[in-house]
């Protein structure tokens, strides 16, 4: 089926979309970004059609445009608001991680899906490795027995330059801080796999070495899940001197899986009690190199949801996916505020409220 598709935000991520968009064959009509030289920039490199309209207000983009898809890529801060208006006008939508800032908002862009009957999937990309596709099809057929625990740790290096290149970035009220930015996607694919069902968490935030921002650049949480298992969060910004790795293990009685590389890419460790297949094979068929920490998942994310479209099933990641997501990285934040442990699921909660939490 040939979609209109139209691209709100033209910033650091957005490269991935477009060439996502392109792959999968959608019909570029629109790109929307306050900066006009954003929009040239993303229709030179990749030699959009001068029919693509550009538009500064995403609004007026509605109104004029037949939209079947958009991809929201604005700060986080302002996806929440966006992603009504175009639920409102009749468009599907790919959220760029993560899906808002505040379950109520979160809440709401779920319930106006159902009452339009349109499709949101959150963008956590990192779902569609290939790595994480074998990790999570072994958990599915039961290979790792009862689970014991997961840990996530995102260990890189965000420096002054970063921040100050977008001034929303590490603000409470349109980002948050390495948790909520950097270390989402991990963070969504341990709940994931643990069986999404949290019944507390313990968290400590910290601001070490970023007093030019807002938010923390350091994260740590304890996580009990649902099912007797147990999480263990790490994230940070202040590796010296860059980005040092991603990784995700998985510990059950019959099973060990390891995801390291720069965005969970590679598989690293892999021993089941069922010695199914080969653990050096698996390392090799499985495993990526990607070009940068975003991956190669956009492009099968995009796939799926055309698919989904088409087909008026759910997205493999879910609007549901991406407020899970959210609501973690939100009680890591209110327990380490409160000093005490928080018990899910939250009552609402946003990153606004943490406001002035490192100010000293």
């Amino acid at each position: 089926m040939s979609l209109k598709y139209a691209l709100i935000g033209c910033g650091r991520i957005s490269p991935n979309h477009v060439a996502a968009a392109l792959e999968n064959k959608l019909e570029i009509v629109a790109l929307c970004d306050i900066e006009h030289s954003k929009m040239d920039e993303i229709a030179e490199k990749f030699d959009l059609p001068e029919d693509v309209v550009k538009y500064t207000d995403h609004k007026e983009m509605l109104e004029k445009e037949k939209i079947d898809l958009a991809a929201i890529c604005t700060e986080s801060g302002k996806h929440g608001q966006i992603a009504l208006d175009c639920l409102d006008a009749g468009v599907h939508l790919i959220i760029e991680k993560p899906i808002a800032l505040s379950l109520a908002e979160a809440d709401a862009i779920i319930a106006k899906a159902k009452e339009k009957k349109l499709k949101v999937s959150a963008c956590h990309q990192n779902r569609f490795n290939k790595s994480v596709q074998k990790i999570r099809a072994a958990m599915e057929a039961g290979r790792f027995g009862k689970l014991l625990h997961g840990t996530a740790h995102v260990r890189w290096n965000r420096g002054e330059s970063y921040y100050k290149q977008a001034p929303w970035r590490g603000t409470w009220e349109q980002d948050g801080g390495a948790l909520m930015n950097q270390c989402i996607h991990n963070i969504d694919i341990l709940r994931w796999m643990m069986g999404n069902k949290i019944t507390e968490v313990i968290g400590l935030t910290s601001q070490l070495t970023h007093d030019y921002m807002e938010a923390e650049d350091l994260g740590l949480a304890l996580v009990k899940f649902g099912n007797g298992s147990y999480g263990v969060i790490e994230g940070t910004v202040n590796v010296y001197p860059a980005n040092l790795e991603e990784t995700l293990y998985l510990f059950g009685e019959k099973g060990t899986a390891k995801a390291g590389g720069k965005s969970i890419n590679l598989i690293e460790e892999w021993r089941f009690a069922d010695e199914l297949e080969n653990a050096d094979e698996v390392k090799e068929k499985y495993s990526e190199n990607p070009p940068s920490v975003y991956g190669f998942g956009h492009t099968p994310l995009y796939a799926d949801m055309i698919e989904a479209i088409a087909n008026d099933r759910e997205p493999y990641v879910t609007a549901e996916d991406g407020r899970r997501a959210l609501e973690l990285v939100l009680a890591i934040y209110k327990s380490a505020a409160e000093g005490k442990a928080v018990t899910l699921p939250l009552e609402d909660s946003s990153t606004t409220d943490f406001k002035g939490r490192f100010d000293s």
